[in-house]
């Protein structure tokens, strides 16, 4: 479990088929083979961790279905990306609940202005624009963001200065698609309609 609070930015340093290494400012003995990390919001596994100059490098194995459903497929050596820790029991929960179970993908379609904030608006495929409501919450990329406004299949957020900084979304542009994780409430109340008596 996660919050959507990126702590690091990573780096893709090698990819061998489906495993792929990382390079975190994460001290290697904060770290456990066999534990969770956020990788622009897919929750993956560690399946090893050694020291590094600057932190620690870890790798992650990663299945077909994930690489196929996820922007991992396009990871590459050089790319940077957004990490996060796994949730402790008695962290604080400074953005929403995230489980790292990417729903699909949202394409970034503009990005304007909006004072030093960014306004940005994404398209998503018809089967998950239910789950997206006004003032909700969404994991894009691993990021906790709030949304801003909503029509149809497309809907929009404000990404503050802080946030542009601390993660890899100062760097997006129009075109590219990343990570969507929808409300894990929003899942769950969606499914327990379609029973309703």
């Amino acid at each position: 479990m996660f919050t959507g609070i990126v702590s690091d930015i990573g780096e893709v340093t090698a990819r061998e088929d489906g495993r792929f290494t990382i390079r975190a400012r994460y001290p290697a003995q904060e770290l456990e083979v066999g534990g969770s990390m956020a990788c622009d919001g897919c929750c993956l596994t560690m399946t090893s961790v050694r020291s590094d100059a600057s932190g620690s490098l870890f790798t992650v194995d990663v299945s077909n279905e994930t690489r196929g459903k996820t922007t991992i497929g396009e990871w590459q050596p050089g790319r940077k990306i957004n990490l996060e820790r796994s949730l402790r029991l008695g962290q604080e929960l400074g953005g929403h609940l995230v489980t790292g179970h990417i729903d699909g993908l949202a394409r970034i379609v503009d990005i304007v202005p909006d004072g030093e904030s960014r306004r940005i608006s994404f398209d998503v495929a018809e089967h998950l624009a239910p789950y997206i409501a006004p003032k909700g919450s969404v994991s894009l990329d691993g990021v906790s963001l709030t949304v801003n406004e909503v029509s149809d299949k497309r809907f929009g957020v404000n990404v503050i200065p802080h946030t542009l900084t601390v993660t890899t979304w100062g760097a997006k542009t129009p075109g590219q698609s990343v990570n969507l994780e929808v409300d894990l409430f929003a899942r769950y109340i969606a499914r327990l309609l379609e029973f309703r008596p």
